[in-house]
């Protein structure tokens, strides 16, 4: 019997289901399989209890004023974010003198625009470099004085968030560069190079931070000349330099040695200098391997500008010890923490995105999108 050539149509399937928009995001973030969803709805019910009495003791029974009679009335029922209104230029400036405090302030919007220019495409020209020497010669004659009727201020008086901008971004700029030139020593083929590069990198990350700030501001002076000394200040920048430099540095060679050796092999048959060769092609692929491996280490060297207090420097954690030391408002230094702890949240979370910003304009992550 001759087999039925009847045709037989397909049955119809239903619509595939919206990729897009902010329902199907919250399905695929948040309801995607059972496990996904218990979560969901665990951290939901638990916000739910929570959420209610953290917002009347921040919001609706807060003390938003400077009364301190108020604040106690209110203490274990609402916070009091009167400690804030009341000795917030001495977290944010430290024992800067109080008639002078603008210049700290000028000096630390003048920076922050800066920070805030050299993370955007449009500005990264040749200009940028001379900006960067301009701003930190107006940063350092603000908060210094001396000169243009400014009264002088001696280091030891900057500290809050000014001292915190300025050590991070300078231990940062001049870190960055020598990291680079440290890896690249790690990766010659000269022993001797090699070896110097491998060695300052093993002592340095071979012990935590606090001793070099330690070694920098009571051991270094011990081998000056008598009679001779250097600024504080500057021993705890070239201390944090070093330190985050070492570190910053395994981040490079993790880089460099990421890259496939075709890359370098077709440089070479180019005819192209060392030189040439690691800035047209080998460096730009190596940093923009790594570009969240380094904005992390960044975040680590802003956060760690606070264990400059044991030198005697009072950056914003080490101010508000300084500013809550008032017998009258000792007991709300919760508040007085959480106010510091918010401005290195916005500093850390908005590094975070860059980072991803910057990662993805580079094109270096290998997932759809």
């Amino acid at each position: 019997m001759a087999a039925s050539s009847e045709f037989v149509a397909i049955a119809g399937r239903p619509p595939p289901g919206l990729n897009l928009g902010a329902l199907a995001w919250v399905r695929r973030g948040f309801f995607d399989g059972w496990a996904n969803t218990a979560l969901t709805l665990g951290v939901l019910g638990f916000l739910a209890l929570a959420l209610p009495p953290l917002m009347d003791w921040a919001v609706f029974n807060a003390v938003p004023t400077a009364d301190n009679a108020a604040c106690r009335a209110a203490h274990g029922v609402g916070a009091c974010w009167g400690v804030v209104a009341e000795k917030g230029r001495l977290i944010l400036f430290g024992r800067y003198p109080f008639a002078e405090q603008w210049r700290p302030l000028l000096a630390s919007l003048l920076l922050v625009l800066l920070l805030v220019a050299s993370c955007l495409r449009p500005f990264w020209r040749a200009w940028l470099a001379l900006a960067w020497v301009v701003i930190f010669a107006a940063f350092f004659v603000l908060m210094r004085g001396g000169m243009f009727g400014l009264t002088p201020v001696e280091t030891d008086r900057w500290g809050g968030l000014p001292l915190t901008l300025l050590l991070s971004s300078v231990s940062l700029g001049i870190a960055f560069p020598l990291a680079v030139l440290v890896a690249l020593g790690r990766t010659s083929p000269l022993p001797a190079i090699r070896s110097v590069c491998v060695l300052y990198v093993e002592l340095v990350r071979g012990v935590p931070l606090i001793s070099v700030l330690f070694m920098a501001s009571f051991i270094l002076p011990l081998f000056m000349p008598q009679g001779r000394t250097i600024d504080v200040l500057v021993r705890v920048l070239v201390g944090m330099t070093l330190f985050t430099a070492a570190y910053l540095a395994e981040v490079v060679r993790a880089g460099l040695q990421a890259l496939p050796k075709g890359q370098i092999e077709a440089a070479q048959s180019l005819g192209l200098g060392y030189w040439q060769m690691q800035r047209k092609i080998i460096l730009p692929q190596a940093l923009r391997t790594v570009v969240p491996a380094i904005v992390n280490t960044f975040i680590g060297a802003f956060k760690d500008t606070s264990l400059v207090t044991i030198v005697s420097l009072y950056d914003l954690t080490g101010a508000v010890q300084l500013a809550l030391g008032d017998a009258d408002w000792r007991k709300f230094f919760l508040e007085g923490q959480l106010f510091v702890a918010a401005i290195y949240f916005v500093a850390c979370f908005a590094m975070s995105r860059y980072s991803r910003w910057l990662e993805q304009h580079l094109n270096t992550g290998t997932r759809r999108q």
